[in-house]
């Protein structure tokens, strides 16, 4: 595990979020890096022309619905901590 290079303040409310995301093992560093992965979309052309249309469009909503019910948990978790 590297040290730390630079420090942030995070409220209380966001450090508890934080330990609700946070799987065995993990820095909180490496939560925030996932959680921030998680939102970026890959570039126009990554898989291009892997995949037959529907199957490509199957993901696609599969990974929108999991992006909602994700939300929905992290709102959930936000509202339970208050």
């Amino acid at each position: 595990m590297a040290t730390a290079d630079e420090q942030i303040r995070v409220s209380g409310q966001v450090k508890r979020e934080l330990d609700s995301l946070r799987r065995e093992g993990e820095s909180y560093n490496d939560v925030i890096e996932r959680v921030l992965d998680e939102g970026r979309d890959g570039d126009f052309y990554d898989g291009f022309g892997r995949w037959a249309d529907e199957e490509a469009n199957r993901v696609r909503e599969e990974r929108q619905k999991s992006r909602e019910k994700r939300r929905n948990r992290m709102r959930e978790r936000a509202e339970d901590a208050r």
